[in-house]
């Protein structure tokens, strides 16, 4: 097979994280066979992938045999975006690219999608609180109820997961004497992080990863989001992402910003304060600045 382009990201994240002779190592090198078998089942003519690109995904712009645009994305499949395809099915083009066809075969998970034109990203066209906005704006649009059979997992069993996570990687931290969180504030986190999900009032068809390197500038809608990681469960864990992605206005003001983002979404503000408690808990193994952060908003 020919030589085919690698994202940076992609390789960086698998030599960072993955061991020689590691799953995503491997389908990384059967990706040349990959992406040629997907281009001959869609008739597609197939560009360089995007750059620096995403750490578990090849995605290029792509021809169809009528000249249309469109972007091929070739996923090596794991756990959090398990059902990409399945969420942008239900939503169908509402405040999300859409889905044309979708391939799931061994560790690839490969979608057939709406090419976004511009495609510039919200963070690099509209100052922050206009990004808050247009982020509000398109999590109202996404929180549907899912239909009869829907295959997704609720948010519950995803906290379980990541506060199991947490549990293994904070323990690992005191045995190897490196800092971490006051155990009083870990646990009163981790306690909330696997609590919440369960006391929500309504559950819905959440997006999980929004933020603005998500979101698209595009024609057909002014914003398309990409890169779901469906799951069901409480709206007011779904602003978190986009607020973790602005470490300068958490470090000013983090309950500040918790408000405001559930003041744009209706959502009861101190709910999504506690959330955002929790969250900044469970990411603050592997990501310190967020220690601070947890500490000025623990109730």
């Amino acid at each position: 097979m020919p030589e085919l382009e690698l994202p940076r990201n992609l390789v960086a994240a698998a030599d960072a994280d993955d061991g020689p002779g590691s799953a995503r190592h491997a389908w990384m090198a059967e990706l040349p066979t990959i992406v040629q078998e997907l281009a001959e089942r869609w008739s597609l003519a197939v560009g360089r992938p995007f750059q620096p690109g995403g750490v578990a995904s090849w995605v290029a712009p792509a021809r169809g045999p009528a000249g249309e645009q469109l972007v091929l994305k070739v996923g090596w499949r794991h756990e959090e975006a398990l059902h990409e395809a399945d969420g942008l099915a239900v939503w169908d083009g509402r405040g999300t690219v859409r889905l044309f066809d979708a391939l799931l075969t061994g560790e690839t998970s490969a979608l057939l999608l709406e090419a976004c034109r511009p495609g510039t990203h919200l963070s690099a066209a509209l100052p922050a609180a206009a990004q808050d906005e247009v982020v509000a704006g398109l999590l109202r649009r996404l929180w549907v109820e899912p239909p009869a059979g829907h295959p997704f997992r609720t948010l519950e069993s995803m906290c379980a997961w990541w506060a199991d996570e947490f549990e293994a990687g904070y323990a690992e931290a005191a045995r190897a004497g490196r800092p971490r969180l006051d155990p009083g504030l870990a646990r009163a986190g981790i306690e909330l992080f696997r609590g919440l999900p369960g006391t929500a009032g309504r559950s819905v068809l959440l997006c999980t990863d929004l933020h603005p390197e998500n979101v698209l500038a595009a024609r057909r809608e002014p914003w398309l989001v990409i890169d779901p990681k469906p799951y069901l469960g409480d709206p007011a864990y779904d602003p978190l992402q986009h607020m973790l992605n602005f470490p300068d206005r958490l470090a000013a003001d983090a309950a500040g910003f918790a408000g405001r983002m559930a003041g744009l979404l209706d959502l009861d503000a101190e709910r999504v304060r506690l959330w955002l408690f929790a969250r900044c808990v469970q990411e603050s193994v592997d990501q310190p600045w967020l220690r601070s952060v947890a500490a000025g908003l623990a109730p």
